[in-house]
């Protein structure tokens, strides 16, 4: 998993060297044969925490794990890694040959401290024969996620789909969050598609580091972190696989200094992959506001991310749609492009509120090309997002998380 700091250093690696590095630990999971089968082929799960890494795995029926955890422990070492966490699960056996248990492996085995692979190998059949029962974990859920200590609320702003103007509308939901006098942070988590920090006139400025954690950079008032705040330019792809990106959004999360705050608003990426799955099980969150336009097929899209959040116990606190009417600059006439009435269809269907209907109006767009998006300019279109945040904290209240006084970071 990426990692933006290398821990139990003071010097901080650069991006490059950061890929760099986690490119070698791929190159050695690649390289890895089990029979003639690459071990990358069996990785269901995979997260690397600084000199930690942690592997789901579903092995051959006579595969050795034991002596797997040592090897990989003894190629891996010099690229940075020197905790390996393995948790196995091996296919059913053939019918007669007995019954079989998944097998998780210790969590606190120490890659170099594991037994020489001779005696791994002679011990493990032993080690089988009187292997206690797994204790089986099942994934968190929100209910037992506690909230974060510095963070009153935590809204999520998501739509099924992209193009419809998901993040334009969750960094002014922020900003006119913030004109209501709450204090307020915003985390970028389109992993893939940053726009925060252009969106908010802050693409040049990088956050600094205190103590191994971030220091958000503050954006008109706003706490705000990305991962293009990171990047060297505004070209620079995030060319990851799932697990990487979603190690990213929780190191953006985890190892920020977050202010005291009211909210913090989370632009998440459009669908319901790895990303949104990761946060519902490991941020607890308030509620998530759906973005849709009135079209068929945006609305299609928009109830599959409704339907993800409540398979997840995440309220929808409401449905905004954009890009509901038009209003021609020459002559005046007003006119339904994308269709009519698609934001009252979900709200409706779902029974939840609907915040807010936004015009389709180019000075929207051309106030966040340039940083200063409409509510903190203040045009003629920064009523609605008000509107929007008036109806947002009118009932949230009833979702908040129980507080955890006694966690301390």
């Amino acid at each position: 998993m990426f990692n933006f700091m290398k821990k139990k250093t003071t010097k901080t690696e650069t991006p490059q060297q950061q890929a760099e590095r986690d490119s070698a630990v791929d190159k050695v999971l690649l390289g890895y044969e089990i029979g003639t089968v690459s071990i990358a082929t069996m990785v269901t799960g995979l997260e690397r925490n600084g000199e930690a890494l942690t592997l789901d795995l579903r092995l051959p029926q006579d595969s050795s794990p034991e002596a797997i955890q040592q090897e990989l422990g003894q190629l891996l070492q010099p690229h940075g890694i020197t905790t390996i966490h393995m948790n196995v699960r091996l296919p059913a056996p053939a019918k007669g040959a007995g019954a079989s248990l998944p097998k998780q492996m210790p969590k606190t085995t120490n890659a170099m401290e594991t037994a020489p692979k001779s005696q791994t190998n002679s011990a493990s059949s032993t080690d089988n024969a009187n292997a206690e029962p797994p204790i089986t974990k099942a994934a968190p859920t929100q209910a037992s996620l506690a909230a974060h200590p510095r963070i009153r609320h935590i809204i999520v702003v998501a739509s099924g789909k992209g193009g419809v103007g998901k993040s334009t509308t969750t960094v002014n939901i922020a900003l006119a969050l913030q004109k209501l006098g709450n204090r307020v942070g915003v985390l970028d988590a389109d992993i893939y598609g940053p726009s925060m920090p252009t969106m908010l006139g802050v693409a040049d400025v990088k956050p600094q580091l205190e103590n191994e954690q971030f220091v958000p950079v503050d954006a008109h008032g706003l706490a705000m972190l990305s991962i293009g705040s990171l990047l060297d330019g505004d070209n620079t792809p995030v060319a990851w696989r799932g697990p990487k990106a979603t190690g990213a959004l929780m190191q953006l999360y985890n190892q920020t200094n977050w202010p005291q705050l009211d909210y913090l608003v989370i632009d998440m990426p459009p669908g319901t992959g790895d990303i949104q799955l990761t946060l519902a099980q490991r941020i607890p969150v308030t509620g998530a506001v759906i973005v849709t336009t009135p079209q068929h097929v945006a609305l299609l899209d928009a109830q599959k991310g409704v339907e993800m959040f409540n398979k997840t116990s995440i309220p929808v606190l409401g449905v905004v749609e954009n890009m509901a009417l038009h209003t021609c600059s020459n002559c005046n006439h007003t006119e339904a492009i994308f269709g009519t009435g698609g934001g009252e269809i979900i709200a409706e269907q779902y029974q939840v509120p609907l915040l807010g209907q936004l015009p389709l109006a180019s000075g929207i767009r051309a106030q966040v090309d340039k940083g200063e998006p409409s509510v903190l300019a203040d045009d003629e279109f920064a009523t609605y997002y008000l509107s929007i945040a008036k109806n947002i904290e009118k009932n949230i209240n009833k979702f908040a998380k129980p507080s955890d006084d006694k966690r301390i970071f």
